[in-house]
């Protein structure tokens, strides 16, 4: 599992998404966007609804990939101990949480992380500029030692922020996110 805001979804979510498929042998990355990340409050520039239809454009060509609408269908703030508990629910098998190392540090702040942590496998890919130090984070959540596996990645350095900033201010933003979410934010409107 694959979460995020994704406002909007972009080359490095989708990179990092089938780096942890292939290091790790997994049948399927599900990807979930964020209803409304506690993080985030207020902060999503794309309705719901648009952020979901992005990323179901963006993973459409890859098999590997699935697209849930858990956390856009769930009311109120979107916790992910909330979305492993349903989706542990289902018996899906063993479960592994991708996030990004900038992601990973903030982890001992997040609802119930102890508890997180041993709903899911913790995969963390290392970003430009993010590098990880699991020794602080083992002290700050205990739960996570044996239970985190860090991947290099693929580096790449693309930000939602700066996708937005750049349609704002007209710039071209293909190459950086799939041609279908580029022409999906053209018709709609979205960033400007």
């Amino acid at each position: 599992m694959l979460g995020g805001t994704f406002d909007p979804i972009h080359n490095g979510h989708l990179a990092i998404a089938e780096e942890a498929r292939v290091a790790l042998g997994l049948a399927q990355v599900l990807l979930v966007p964020a209803g409304k990340q506690p993080l985030k409050d207020g902060q999503h520039v794309a309705t719901a609804q648009q952020r979901l239809e992005m990323v179901r454009l963006a993973c459409a060509d890859n098999p590997g990939f699935a697209v849930s609408t858990l956390e856009v269908e769930r009311p109120g703030l979107s916790y992910t101990v909330e979305t492993l508990d349903e989706l542990n629910r289902t018996g899906v098998g063993e479960l592994h949480f991708i996030l990004g190392a900038d992601s990973l540090a903030d982890l001992p702040r997040w609802r119930e992380a102890a508890r997180i942590v041993t709903l899911a496998r913790i995969v963390a890919v290392e970003r430009p500029g993010h590098r990880l130090d699991p020794n602080a984070l083992y002290e700050r959540l205990p739960g996570l030692v044996g239970r985190l596996t860090t991947l290099e990645g693929p580096q790449l350095e693309i930000a939602s922020r700066d996708l937005r900033r750049r349609v704002a201010e007209n710039r071209p933003i293909r190459y950086q996110t799939p041609d279908v979410v580029v022409e999906y934010i053209r018709e709609q409107g979205l960033y400007r």
